[in-house]
């Protein structure tokens, strides 16, 4: 409803000027009439929104929609205690507060809000503003089944929290746990408590529990930069360098420049990289860059003697697996020194293995599964050390080529061939030329073997699968020099490298 304010030539001015007031004011009234029908309808729209997410449980969604009904309509008190309620359930202790004190500034005598924000401060820990709360609420109810309940627990509460800090003073830790794990199952949004649980732990030397402590008293803090160091610094002295990276970037988050954060976080950093290298090298069998990898490591940390562990057990299984056996027992040996980790026993094993130390072998995997009953690694370990003891009373073939056990096929024939041809018998005479027979013997017996991929794979679990005593179902390899194994005067052992 809009006047043609310049189609004004057929009035007075007097008349004019009452007639423009007068439609001024209709048309604000109706606009105001149609914008307040409009708004409360978008309101109890956002409202019901909020319900269904409410009943279906999403309660982020839920939120969303109370948040809208609220900007609506600043002075409906339940709609200020619908999301207070959400904000309960999403454990967002302090902004619930905020809504249930709104809800009884606009409402004083809604005791149920009361009620709501007593149970609040209850889990906060606050003891003596739940008691007030709910004081009140039975000023009003005083039949109320579970604000007496709860009101009932707080002085014992109080005390009990009194006694875990006289505990801690005289040094009863394990005590103050016990005690503190039952206050937490009244008040489990107390970062107090939690906080105070977490430094138990650590002087117990449980640092993963309080690791879990911590953790939560970061989600209660939101904003502990200082929390977020602590927890970081735990995690590296752990020797869990990736996790915490994570955490110090947390506190950067909040404070780019943090003076105790923004250090440590370049030291992790480069620790973290070294290791990360380190191990995708090992991974990727580029077994002289991780050693590099690892080893530069040390340039960045020395004190830690988990992060040091992490390098020694890197190194340990580098050298194992490039067949370098001496320089891996040593770096075995330190990791171990530092933690008796059961996987860094079985790399030892595999080293010993590689230079014969058969009798240390079985002892290092029989100290795994000391450590680790179910470690499946370890027990076939301990079935292949015996069986590779058994089989060196007879011959090892990758040792009469002189070749690596991870030489490759083309290699095994080269050596081989330059084998052959230097103790082929023809080149020797009388007792010289009986000697170079049983060499040319065995030589051709380690080509058959490490040339075929599934006799291999027999004799480096152990078995030969040429010896006549573990020969199955008549099982002879089409071996060409068969019948000098089988009765033949010269058999007898001989090993070169």
């Amino acid at each position: 409803m809009l006047l043609n304010i310049h189609d004004m030539s057929q009035f007075s001015d007097s008349r004019k000027l009452t007639t423009v007031l007068l439609f001024l004011v209709l048309e604000l009234f109706f606009d105001g009439a149609n914008s307040a029908k409009s708004s409360q309808a978008e309101i109890e729209k956002h409202l019901e929104l909020g319900r269904e997410f409410l009943a279906r449980g999403q309660l982020s969604d839920a939120l969303a929609q109370y948040h809208a009904a609220v900007e609506g309509d600043t002075k409906n008190y339940l709609t200020y205690f619908k999301r207070g309620t959400v904000y309960l359930a999403l454990g967002k202790a302090k902004n619930a507060l905020n809504d249930f004190a709104r809800v009884l500034e606009l409402k004083p005598d809604f005791t149920v809000a009361r009620a709501q924000k007593g149970l609040v401060h209850m889990k906060l820990g606050d003891y003596d503003n739940a008691e007030i709360e709910f004081y009140h609420v039975l000023q009003e109810e005083p039949y109320n089944e579970e604000i007496n309940y709860n009101f009932g627990k707080i002085n014992p509460a109080r005390e009990q929290w009194e006694l875990c800090q006289n505990l801690m003073v005289t040094g009863d830790f394990h005590t103050t746990i016990a005690l503190l794990t039952q206050l937490l199952e009244i008040s489990p949004w107390s970062a107090e408590f939690r906080e105070t649980r977490a430094k138990c732990y650590l002087q117990e030397n449980d640092r993963f529990a309080a690791i879990s402590d911590f953790r939560a008293v970061n989600r209660l803090s939101q904003d502990s930069t200082e929390g977020y160091y602590r927890l970081a610094k735990i995690l590296y002295d752990l020797g869990h360098v990736a996790d915490a990276l994570k955490e110090i970037r947390e506190c950067l988050k909040l404070d780019p420049e943090h003076k105790d954060c923004f250090p440590l976080y370049k030291k992790i950093k480069k620790v973290d990289k070294s290791l990360s290298d380190a191990q995708q090298y090992l991974d990727e069998k580029q077994f002289e860059d991780c050693i590099q990898s690892a080893e530069k490591t040390l340039k960045f940390e020395t004190e830690i003697p988990m992060i040091v562990f992490s390098v020694r057990q890197l190194l340990c299984s580098c050298y194992v697996k490039d067949e370098k056996y001496s320089q891996a027992i040593s770096q075995c040996r330190e990791a171990l020194d530092i933690y008796r980790d059961p996987n860094v026993l079985c790399d030892r094993a595999e080293a010993y293995l590689g230079t014969e130390m058969y009798d240390d072998a079985i002892h290092d995997y029989q100290a795994a599964i000391e450590i680790d009953e179910h470690s499946q690694r370890a027990k076939e370990g301990i079935e292949r050390a015996r069986r590779l003891q058994k089989q060196s009373e007879r011959r090892d073939y990758y040792k009469i080529l002189g070749v690596k056990r991870s030489a490759t096929k083309q290699e095994i024939i080269k050596a081989y061939r330059k084998a052959a041809q230097k103790w082929h018998p023809d080149n020797f005479k009388d007792d010289e030329k009986k000697v170079a027979e049983k060499k040319f013997i065995d030589i051709a017996a380690a080509k058959e073997v490490l040339t075929d991929p599934e006799k291999r794979q027999q004799f480096d679990k152990g078995e030969d699968p040429l010896d006549p005593e573990q020969k199955q179902n008549g099982f002879r390899g089409g071996n060409p020099f068969a019948h000098f194994h089988h009765g033949s005067p010269f058999q007898f052992k001989f090993h070169f490298s």
